[in-house]
């Protein structure tokens, strides 16, 4: 199962979540930044409807699959190096 992990970090005068080096908007205080990877990582867990998906990849060829509409990742928050919330978790203030 793929496992996809948000970090809450500073970034652009404020905070922000990244995914894989690709960052948010920034946020302008760390909760605010904070809750929304926790809403993004819950967001994740919805599964869809099943359907042919075309992606690109970082080469720039372009790939066709089936994508299941219940094949959802596994999400994290990571806040910081000392702290880890599992998206499953209710989001707090």
């Amino acid at each position: 199962m793929v496992k996809v992990v948000y970090e809450v970090v500073q970034h652009d005068g404020g905070w922000a979540y990244r995914l894989e080096g690709v960052y948010s908007e920034a946020f302008p205080t760390h909760a605010e930044a904070l809750e929304a990877a926790r809403i993004v990582a819950a967001e994740q867990q919805v599964g869809g409807d099943s359907a042919e998906i075309s992606w690109q990849d970082d080469k720039g060829k372009w790939h066709k699959e089936y994508a299941e509409g219940g094949d959802r990742p596994e999400t994290e928050v990571v806040d910081g190096p000392w702290k880890s919330r599992s998206a499953e978790t209710s989001p707090r203030a």
